[in-house]
This record gives structure tokens, sequence and C-alpha cells, in this order.
């Protein structure tokens, strides 16, 4: 992206001229949320003041026209991912809802008491505490991949753990805490040699790089609206019919149903048999909104600025004295963990934001990777495409005060 493109889609976010205790606002907390574009808000707020109605059961023009733009939502996402059919696209709060779902829904129909579920020491608690409810609750066992000292999986351990008893692998495309991208496509490949399907938690991912879950054939696909710059309180569940015919809902209550009686309740098609009530129907518009955004951008336009991003920016914190990047891996996207020499994050991220930058410090979300890293919590800033250079220049500086001012 040139300084005029960059300078247009900076435009987009009125938030970024925000002044945060008298100074610039630098927004470093991509990882935890995205800021929204106007066009995002715009899209929202026409459907609250034009066609606010309840779905798929009115007969009158507001109903009417809000279900098609809901159902139209579900399309944009559809094609989004690259998914081959739409009801393969399930509606759900986010991420950590979908995963949930899957773990109950999917365990209730395939788990039994000795079975396996794979994990990684990357993920996050979301995609950790699902699986071991389901695992307290059938008797399972969780198996955990390990990584080496750059914060990539150990792919010969994964292959040793996969075995007639694994039910499921589920692992994240992106790790939250060290940018890592993990290679999944030969994950869901190894894993498919022995019949086991694949969750990937795509949170970090989807708003980074280009993803197709057909060409990755994975079995189920999580991600939330706000980490691509769409409203809070909603997500998407891709997965195969082949696996989401044969799972029980998750929830029950109204639109999951085909017939109600006292005696028996008989289960809707999908996707709705995994929606149970009102479904967000204007927070789905503004989730195809934003993905419309980022289409417009592309993906790789995206992924390549992003890249320099990142490559600037650990070239920048290498000159701090007694810094320390927290995960190198050979793939790695829009994430930077650090700590310097014996200064705690809390106390870095909280002078930082007097000066306007705003970073996340703490264990994000990952406690069991941090025991493995043995430190208590990192810095973390994580980037988006509204960002720059010059951003990075600044909180640079800033971050050399602070550190000469903690030391």
């Amino acid at each position: 992206m040139n300084k005029e493109q960059l300078h247009q889609i900076r435009a987009d976010f009125p938030i970024l001229t925000e002044k945060i205790y008298n100074k610039d606002l630098i927004y470093f907390d991509n990882g935890a949320t995205s800021q929204k574009p106007r066009c995002v808000v715009e899209k929202i707020e026409q459907g609250y003041y034009r066609y606010n109605a309840n779905i798929h059961r009115g007969v009158h023009y507001l109903s009417q026209k809000a279900t098609e733009e809901h159902e139209a939502a579900r399309t944009t996402v559809a094609e989004f991912l690259h998914a081959g059919k739409r009801e393969e696209i399930i509606f759900t709060r986010g991420t950590t809802e979908a995963i949930n779902l899957v773990a109950f829904s999917f365990g209730e129909a395939f788990c039994k008491a000795g079975d396996e579920i794979v994990i990684s020491v990357l993920e996050h608690h979301s995609n950790i505490v699902p699986w071991q409810m389901l695992c307290e609750r059938k008797d399972l066992k969780l198996q955990v991949i390990p990584m080496n000292e750059n914060g990539e999986l150990d792919l010969e351990v994964y292959k040793s753990l996969l075995n007639d008893r694994t039910r499921i692998v589920s692992v994240a495309h992106l790790s939250n805490v060290l940018g890592t991208v993990n290679p999944v496509k030969e994950m869901i490949r190894l894993a498919h040699e022995k019949d086991i399907p694949v969750l990937i938690d795509g949170a970090q991912a989807v708003p980074h790089i280009p993803v197709d879950v057909e060409d990755l054939d994975v079995d189920f696909y999580v991600f939330s609206a706000h980490k691509i710059y769409g409203p809070t309180g909603i997500g998407v569940l891709y997965g195969k019919d082949i696996w989401l015919n044969k799972m029980p809902p998750y929830q029950g209550g109204g639109e999951m149903i085909q017939t109600v009686t006292f005696e028996k309740t008989t289960y809707n098609v999908l996707p709705f048999k995994f929606e149970a009530g009102t479904p967000d129907y204007i927070g789905s518009t503004g989730l195809a909104e934003a993905l419309r955004y980022v289409q417009n951008i592309g993906l790789e336009n995206i992924a390549a600025h992003e890249h320099e991003l990142l490559s600037y920016g650990t070239e920048r914190l290498l000159e701090i004295e007694g810094m320390r990047i927290i995960g190198t891996a050979n793939e790695k996207s829009s994430v930077i963990s650090f700590l310097v020499g014996k200064i705690h994050p809390y106390d870095i991220g909280m002078l930082l934001d007097k000066l306007g930058i705003a970073v996340r410090t703490g264990h994000h979300c990952a406690q069991p990777l941090m025991d493995s890293l043995k430190i208590p919590g990192t810095v973390r800033a994580s980037f988006a495409f509204y960002n720059t250079k010059e951003e990075i220049d600044l909180f640079v500086t800033a971050l050399k005060r602070v550190v000469a001012m903690l030391s």
C-alpha cells in the first residue's frame, strides 16, 4: 500500500483520530479486537432504522427485508471462505461459542470413554476449556502438541499423537500470542489420512491472510466478526454438512425446530438446526459489510502491508537493550510479543497507555502457553492494515522512554 491508499483507509476509521490523554491514539491491540470502518457502523444503523423486524417468521415487508439481508450475509460469508454450500455457514455469538458448539455436539455424537482429543500448546483458552469440559463429561483424554523454541508446532510429535482413539483435532490457524502461522493444510492432510476430522480456530487468521476452506479441506472453521472489522457478538462456524447433519443441536428453542409436540420435537434443516432463538440479524449484515470492505482492499494487499509492519517493527524493537522477542517462527503474521529485561509487562503497558499507545499485556488467554515458556506474560503489539511505520517509530521512541523510566 502506498501512503495515499493508507491515508484513505485510515480516514474510514474515525477512532484513529481520537486523542488519548491528549496524545494521538496508536492502536496496537488489534489481536484483541479491531476498529470499525464507517461503512460497517452505517450498515448496522441502517438495519435498525430502516428494516428492523424479527426474521424468518413474518409475512410483512420489514420481516421479509430483514430476512433477505440476513441470508444475503450468510451467502457473503460462504463466498468469503470459499465454502461450497451456504447451508454450511452457522452464525454464532463468536469463535468461543462456535468451538463450544462443536465440542458439545460432536462430542455427544462421536465420542466415548477412552477416546482422545488433540489440541496444541499454542491455543487460546477458548480452544482448550470446551475440550476439557468434554473430556470430563465423557471420560476422554486431552493430548497436546508441543512446540519448538521458535514457537512452531512439532509435527513429528503431532503425527505420533494421531491414532485410532483420536476423535478430533482442534488447533489455531494463527497464534494470538506468538503470531505463528501453523501449517494447518498439512496438519489436516495428516489427520485425514487416519479419517480424523479437524477444527481450525481462525479468529486471528481471517483478518490477515486469505482462507479457502475447500482448499484446506477443513471439517470445521471458526472465527469472530469483531476481529475482522465487524461488530461484536457475532461469529461464524463453517462445518462440512456431512458432519453437521450427524450432530445433535447445541441449544433448543425457536427456529431450530420443524415440529414440536409434548411427546417429541423434530429438528430443522441446516443451518437453522444450530441457530436457536432470534439471531443477530443486524450483526450479520455488519459482518458481511466488513468482509466486503476487506475484499475491496484485498487480503493479499493486507497481508503484504502487515508483513512489512511485522518486519519493520521487529527490527526497530531489537534496538532496545534487553529486548526479548517471544515467538520467532519462520511463518509469522501481525503479532509481536516481547519482554524487556526484568520489567513487568503490566508496567510497560500502563505507561505506554499514558502516551496514547494501546498494547495488550498479560497472558493473552493462553496461560498454558505462558507456563510452557516459563514467563508470567508478555507485552503484545498486534497490527492491522490501518497501522503505519510512522506509528511504529513513535511506539519504539515511547517504549525506549518507558524502559528508561522503569530500569
